[in-house]
């Protein structure tokens, strides 16, 4: 193998803090996304068709393009944001942009899964919206935002890999630059059982904190 053990960790330290940081900057921009689309849907608690259907269009649009075409298509953006395209820190940059739209249908979808029961406890309380959403349908969600919040994060990490095709570091780019353009197939297994054991534990982690969050 063309691999030391200490650039392997290196590489899955940076794997980590990409998946960790876009994870963080995605779930800031999702979960409002997705709570104004819930509110504002047909039939919900604010419901503003306009402010739906042009949020509704915004975000069908940056979930429709493919990871790999919007990593090229934003590097004037990444720049911008971070002053390079290469690297860490740049790979961040399109992986929130990727993330935080899907994350918002994602917690739209979760929000979506709450009995009407709820929302009549609530009124009948007299909670406002704010306090609707926020002491009642989220924390009645949360069990499936869990769950979603987990495909999302393996998401990042194939989306982490996938970044390494152009210098995002990581163990996407290790497999890129040893297992495939230099033919070093241990290096290339090694990579795969990595991202393997990673996509593992955090789905174990998810259905396990889900699991707990449910049973209270």
């Amino acid at each position: 193998m063309l691999v030391s053990t200490d650039k392997i960790l290196s590489a899955l330290v940076e794997t980590l803090q990409m998946v960790t940081v876009s994870f963080v900057f995605s779930i800031l921009l999702g979960i409002p996304l997705g709570v104004l689309l819930y509110v504002t849907r047909s039939g919900g608690i604010l419901e503003e068709k306009i402010t739906f259907t042009i949020l509704s269009f915004v975000i069908n649009i940056l979930r429709s393009i493919p990871f790999i075409i919007l990593l090229v298509a934003i590097i004037p953006f990444t720049r911008f944001v971070v002053g390079s395209s290469i690297g860490t820190a740049a790979a961040i940059v399109p992986m929130v942009v990727y993330a935080g739209p899907y994350i918002a249908r994602l917690v739209e979808s979760s929000l979506l899964e709450v009995d009407d029961g709820v929302l009549e406890a609530a009124d009948a309380m007299g909670a406002t919206p704010l306090q609707t959403i926020f002491r009642f349908v989220i924390p009645e969600a949360l069990g499936s935002l869990i769950l979603n919040f987990t495909i999302a994060t393996i998401g990042l990490v194939g989306a982490s890999a996938m970044a390494g095709t152009v210098g995002g570091g990581g163990i996407g780019d290790l497999a890129i630059t040893y297992g495939y353009q230099r033919f070093d197939g241990a290096t290339m297994l090694v990579t795969v059982i990595i991202l393997v054991i990673l996509v593992q534990g955090l789905q174990s982690l998810g259905n396990g904190l889900s699991k707990i969050v449910r049973r209270k």
